[in-house]
Formats: structure tokens, C-alpha cells, sequence
């Protein structure tokens, strides 16, 4: 019994994924060729979006989580927090504040190029 689980487990997986794969293939194709008929402009499947600030975003990130593990080692070697607490806690809380940093950086690019 243990072994059929084993087999049947897995297949059933990826059968899933293979479905959802498959209808969503079938559903992006039956809506492109809705807009072919309806003579709509394709270049927008087709155009692809540079994010420029993208590097700045997983840069700052980065940091974040680099400082967290920092912060974290220093908590655990001199306080009676727990280590896991201290490692996540402090990873969360810096990606967290990188990426409002982020935000706030990119919200005020913004602003000065609408200006």
C-alpha cells in the first residue's frame, strides 16, 4: 500500500501541472487568435518591457538580507534570543526595509521625472 502511494503521489503531481500548463497555453492561444479576428494590434504580446530599476531593486535587497544575517549573528552571539528568532527576524525586517527603501527611491525618480 506505502508503495502505490509512493508512485500514484507524484504522478498525480505533475499530471497537474501538466494540465494547468496545457490550459494555459490553450487559453492564451484562443485568446490571441480572438484579437487576430477581431483585427486588434499583436505587438503588445510581443513588446518587451525593460524594467531599468530592476537592478537597484534586487541590489537593495540584497543588502537587506546581508545586513539581517549580520544583525542576526550579532544578536545571537550576545543576547539570549534565540538564534532562529534573531537570523529571520533580522532577515525580514532589513529585506523588508531595502525594499521600502526601494519605493521610496523609485516613487521620488518618478515625481522628479513628471515634474
Amino acid at each position: 500500500m506505502e508503495s502505490a502511494a509512493s508512485v500514484i503521489v507524484p504522478v498525480v503531481f505533475f499530471g497537474c501541472i501538466a494540465a494547468s500548463i496545457y490550459l494555459f497555453l490553450l487559453t492564451r492561444h484562443k485568446e490571441r487568435m480572438a484579437l487576430i479576428e477581431k483585427g486588434s494590434d499583436l505587438s503588445q504580446f510581443y513588446a518587451k518591457k525593460k524594467n531599468a530599476s530592476a537592478p537597484l531593486k534586487y541590489a537593495l535587497l540584497f543588502i537587506g538580507f546581508a545586513l539581517g544575517l549580520l544583525i542576526g549573528f550579532i544578536l545571537d552571539m550576545y543576547t539570549k534570543i534565540p538564534s532562529e528568532v534573531a537570523y529571520f527576524s533580522m532577515i525580514f525586517l532589513f529585506g523588508g526595509i531595502s525594499l521600502l527603501t526601494y519605493y521610496l527611491i523609485k516613487s521620488k525618480l518618478h515625481k522628479d521625472n513628471n515634474e
